[in-house]
Parts: C-alpha cells; sequence; structure tokens
C-alpha cells in the first residue's frame, strides 16, 4: 500500500519525508490522517521530529519539493462542513502542539498548506531555491490552516500582508532576512543541516526542552507565574543536578589546568 508520508526512526529523531512526488506534494486526507497517525506516537513518546520532502523529475533534472499546498482536486469539492471540520487547520495545529521541537527542512515550492504546514515547525531550514507563499486568495478561499495569524506573528504584519494579500512569493534567502527560517543550506547540506539542529536540541534537557515549548505559548497573563511552578518542578529533576554537576566539574577542571 503506498503511504503519503515515509516515516523512519533516526538516532536521537523521527524523519517524515512527504511522498505523493507525482502531484508535487500535495497535501490530501490520506496525508493528512498519516500525519495524525504520527503525531499520536509522538505525543506518547515524545521525540524531535524533521520534516521535510521529497524530488522530483523535471525536464530540467531532479528537484526537491516540499509541499505545494493542498490538494485542489479534493479542495474543490468541499464544502462549508468540511471547512468547519478543519482538516489542514487541525493537523497543523497538532504538530505545532508536539512535546518536542519540529523542524521542517524545505526545499523547492512550500505554497499555501505546504506554508502552513512549515509555520507549524519551531524551526524552519531550506534551500535558497525554497519558494514560500500563500496563493489562496487566487482561488477563491482564505489561508484558513494557520498562515493568517502565524505567518504575521512570524515575519510581520507588512510582509505578511504582501504575501497573502498580494500574492509575494519568497526565496530562501529573502525567508531568511525575514526571518521565516532559520537557516540556508544547499540541497545536497539540507538535511544535514536539519540532523545537525536537530542534534544541538537533543543535547539539551529533553524535559527542560519540553517544558519550555510549552510555555512560549502561554498567554502573558500567566507569566511569571507560570514559570515558576514550571521552575520548581526542574529544581527537584536528576537531571538539573547531574547537568549542573557536570559544568562544575568542567569549571574545576578548566581552572586546574588554567591556572591563573
Amino acid at each position: 500500500m503506498s503511504t503519503a508520508i515515509e516515516v523512519t526512526q533516526e538516532e536521537g529523531f523521527v524523519l517524515a519525508r512527504l511522498n505523493r512526488p507525482t502531484v508535487r506534494n500535495a497535501i490530501d486526507e490520506q496525508m493528512v490522517a498519516e500525519l495524525h497517525e504520527l503525531c499520536a506516537q509522538l505525543e506518547q513518546e515524545p521525540q524531535i521530529l524533521i520534516i521535510t520532502g521529497c524530488t522530483v523529475e523535471t525536464s530540467k533534472g531532479p528537484r526537491g519539493i516540499f509541499a505545494s499546498g493542498a490538494d485542489i482536486a479534493q479542495l474543490r469539492e468541499r464544502r462549508r462542513d468540511d471547512a468547519l471540520r478543519g482538516i489542514n487547520s487541525g493537523i497543523f495545529h497538532r504538530i505545532a502542539q508536539l512535546p518536542m521541537p519540529v523542524i521542517a527542512a524545505v526545499d523547492g515550492y512550500a505554497l499555501g498548506g505546504g506554508l502552513e504546514l512549515a509555520l507549524a515547525a519551531d524551526f524552519r531550514v531550506a534551500t535558497p531555491f525554497a519558494k514560500f507563499g500563500q496563493p489562496e486568495a487566487n482561488l477563491g478561499i482564505i489561508a484558513a490552516a494557520g498562515a493568517l495569524w502565524r505567518l504575521k506573528n512570524t515575519v510581520g504584519v507588512p510582509l505578511a500582508k504582501e504575501i497573502l494579500l498580494a500574492g509575494r512569493i519568497l526565496s530562501g534567502e529573502e525567508a531568511l532576512e525575514a526571518h521565516l527560517i532559520n537557516e540556508v543550506h544547499s540541497p545536497a547540506e539540507l538535511l544535514d543541516g536539519a540532523k545537525a539542529l536537530a542534534e544541538r536540541i537533543a543535547a539539551l534537557d529533553p524535559l527542560a526542552v519540553r517544558i519550555t515549548k510549552q510555555l512560549m505559548d502561554m498567554p502573558d497573563s500567566a507569566h511569571p507565574s507560570v514559570d515558576n511552578i514550571a521552575q520548581a518542578v526542574l529544581f527537584e529533576s536528576q537531571a538539573k543536578f547531574d547537568r549542573m554537576q557536570a559544568f562544575l566539574d568542567r569549571k574545576k577542571e578548566n581552572k586546574d589546568e588554567n591556572p591563573e
């Protein structure tokens, strides 16, 4: 049976590769269902997640593709009740709420739902050939799966309006300048760049990372009380004692090796 995503367990993270190359990874209900299955697994067994695309053959040779948007053939047939189900917005919200960080590794098109999927990630790395945009208004609909609020929170209102209201498409370099993405890599090094980022996250205390991610989504009114409660939990964790003692030991060793 064909799958819309290929999921592999790597050392320290899970890799999910969007796998509908014949339709440029258009996001259909099968892909949504498989992403829900993956989220259920990661909610039970928290791990860092990397989401990336695949390579498609073109007249100019192989090209990367993240996701060209929602499946228009399916979208064309959806009605009011389908919109109220929040098919895409529901899965993107679930991805954004995963316990551990999510990294989107983007090459080629990340348009419409593709950009909204990337926006649901905590980090985005991309190639110079990436294309980010929200063309929904050209199809008579809105970007209702997160871009209307995540995009302006990420790049600011003026640029978000250019993308949403005037159809501007950003290249990878432009996206880096706008802080839409965190890093730019060549296509050959994109996945390695995402893995290196995952390794930096994995080197931190997992519980501290999980709690930090959750607290960042809290409303301002919840702080600082919620921070104090979370810190109280972490102050009792064995990892806190072990990591701080290791820090003190390294500091002492360095001092002994380099006395003033």
